[in-house]
This record gives C-alpha cells, sequence and structure tokens, in this order.
C-alpha cells in the first residue's frame, strides 16, 4: 500500500435509524427493529422482517435500494463538504445482493445506473462500479481501493454496501429453502435491509481536503470457500481463516491483538458452525471469542452488512465505548466469498 487508506466519512441508512449516528446508537442500546411485514406466507402466517418504516411497503427489491443508498450516500456528502471542497476523481463502488430470486443482475446494474445518474457533484468525476456482492461485497471493494491505491491511483473512494431482501419472490425463495425464520423453522434468519457509506481516502488527500482521520484500514482478505452451505459436512472455515489471516498478517501478537468483531452471523447455523472452526484454529488473535452480531437488531443485511458494520466500529471509537484500538469486521457471501478487515481507531492521529 503506497498511502495508508483512511475513513474519513461515514454514512447509514437502515431500520432502526436515518444517520450513521443514530444506527449505532440504536444498535447500542440493543434495540430492535423486527415487526410483522404485510406479506403472507404459504402457511397463512404474516412474516417478521426488520423493515425500513419510511417507505412504501409496496416497494420491492431494487426500489427499495435507491433511496436508501441515496440517503446514507447524502449524509457523507453532507459531512464532505464542511472541509475544503474536494474536486477531482471519485470512485463510487458498489456492494450490491448477489443474483437469487427477487433481485437479479440486470438489477444490480440498474441499481448502479440510476444512483449515478442522480448524483450531483459537479466537482467530482465520477468512476462508478460494481465491485462486490453480497455479504462479503464491502470487503471486495476495500480490497479493490487497496490495490488501486498500491498502483497510484489518486482519488476520493466512496464504498456504497445496499440490500434488501423486502420482495415477494425472495420471501418465497427463502421459505423454500427453510432460510426464512419462522417458528417451523430453526436455523432460519429475519430478512432485514439497509444502505451504508464509507468515504475513504489516503492520508495525504484526507489532510488536504482537512477532513478527520475516523479510523484507519489496517489490513483486509479475500478468499473463497468452497464447502457451500449445501455441502453435506457443512464448513470448516478454511476460507474465513484464510481471508482473517491475511487482514491481520502485520500484526505483532499477543500485543496486537484484535479487542472487537463484528461478525454477519445472522442465526443460521452453517455460520455459527463456521464462526467455531475459524475461532478455534485462529485464536490467537482473539482477545476475546465472543462477538459482535447485529443481526439480532436490523435482521440479516446481505451486501450491507460490510459497510454498516464498519460504521458502528467507527462510533465506537467516536463515542469512546471501543474495548479497544483494533476491530475485526468478518463477513460471507452465499456465494463462498469470504472478507475480512481489520479497523484501527485513529485518535491518536486525529485532525479536526
Amino acid at each position: 500500500m503506497s498511502s495508508t487508506i483512511e475513513v474519513i466519512a461515514t454514512g447509514a441508512r437502515t431500520p432502526l435509524g436515518l444517520t450513521a449516528e443514530t444506527t449505532a446508537a440504536a444498535v447500542r442500546a440493543a434495540i430492535s427493529g423486527f415487526g410483522e411485514f404485510p406479506f403472507i406466507m404459504a402457511s397463512g402466517e404474516p412474516v417478521v422482517t426488520c423493515a425500513d418504516t419510511q417507505l412504501d411497503s409496496k416497494l420491492e427489491g431494487r426500489e427499495r435500494l435507491v433511496p436508501m443508498i441515496e440517503s446514507a450516500l447524502g449524509e457523507v456528502m453532507r459531512k464532505l463538504s464542511s472541509g475544503t471542497p474536494y474536486r477531482g476523481t471519485c470512485y463510487l463502488l458498489f456492494a450490491l445482493p448477489e443474483a437469487r430470486p427477487g433481485f437479479s443482475d440486470d438489477d444490480t446494474q440498474w441499481v448502479k445506473n440510476t444512483i449515478t445518474s442522480r448524483l450531483r457533484a459537479p466537482d467530482w468525476q465520477v468512476r462508478a462500479g460494481v465491485v462486490g456482492r453480497g455479504h462479503a461485497g464491502t470487503m471486495q471493494a476495500i480490497h479493490r481501493v487497496v490495490q488501486e491505491s498500491a498502483r497510484g491511483a489518486e482519488g476520493l473512494f466512496l464504498i456504497v454496501g445496499a440490500d434488501s431482501y423486502h420482495h415477494s419472490e425472495t420471501f418465497i425463495w427463502l421459505e423454500q429453502n427453510r432460510r426464512f425464520a419462522q417458528p417451523t423453522i430453526r436455523s432460519g434468519f429475519i430478512p432485514g435491509e439497509g444502505a451504508g457509506c464509507l468515504a475513504l481516502a489516503t492520508s495525504q488527500l484526507r489532510s488536504h481536503i482537512g477532513a478527520p482521520t475516523l479510523a484507519i484500514v489496517g489490513g483486509v482478505g479475500l478468499a473463497q470457500e468452497t464447502l457451500l452451505r449445501d455441502s453435506e459436512t457443512g464448513s470448516f472455515g478454511a476460507g474465513m481463516i484464510e481471508a482473517v489471516l491475511a487482514a491481520t498478517e502485520g500484526l505483532q501478537l499477543p500485543r496486537d491483538a484484535v479487542d472487537t468483531l463484528y461478525s454477519d452471523i445472522n442465526g443460521e447455523r452453517y455460520r455459527s458452525e463456521e464462526w467455531g472452526f475459524v475461532a478455534m484454529k485462529t485464536y490467537a488473535l482473539w482477545k476475546s471469542l465472543e462477538y459482535e452480531a447485529p443481526g439480532s437488531n436490523w435482521g440479516d443485511i446481505g451486501a450491507a452488512f460490510g459497510t454498516l458494520a464498519c460504521v458502528l466500529a467507527v462510533q465506537s471509537y467516536e463515542r469512546g465505548y471501543a474495548r479497544g484500538p483494533r476491530t475485526m469486521v468478518m463477513a460471507g457471501s452465499d456465494s463462498g466469498t469470504r472478507g475480512a478487515m481489520l479497523l484501527q481507531d485513529a485518535r491518536g492521529r486525529r485532525t479536526s
């Protein structure tokens, strides 16, 4: 990496809050947004989800993503406007849902094109692309940032992660695959939705535009898990172990052990068992094997998880309640992509 990559602004839109600050406060207060959604399953029972109450329940799929993304992206742009106006290249990188019933590859491009066409930043030369899919999509996007920075790319990087399971075809698909948490399904999850946005920049650019350093990207790792949820054995955590070790390869243990872990564990047995193997093989990395699973607050938020978990980490630094300076964000996509990212508290290097 040619220069330190820093988080300089965050934005969030979730069923728990309309900003980064309110969302993090709600999670810290153990507030959940679960409630009945106007959809009836084959059993005749209404479904329980975590839904954005500001959105019309008649909106489905990609139509729900746009207002949530615009809200989180707008929040970041307002925060950046308080410093020296940025004029230059902006890389707008999207992490969006993997293809599934209710959300196609065409929907992915539609969301990207719709958001880009509505973006009002006349001084920016915007280059947009979808570079991540599914739960680990944010780590894929940040891995791209690290690569581009190492190649000498200059500019502001905006990472947008967004997802919504709220589509009738998606609900039916989840039920048919016994993944929708219901009384008759023991290992399902509650569908959620949300959007998060991270502004990343090199330390040089951050200093130039007068933005604060909220966190430092200490490392990012990607890997591919071959034993997916339909395997007979389940996962032994090989992919996630590889990703975690890559993200933490610069740490000197035990001094630099990770203080906090945010995981996308969602109630499905497959993911919980995977973490068990990861913990067993990497126990020296962690000060504690306890983890934070905000899915118990906002449900499974898919591709939005990485950005929103980073929001929680940044707010813990900003508000002074972090357990320590090092935070891991860990997630796994249904396709097998595994991602891990290490964030470090930057309060010792803060520019106000």
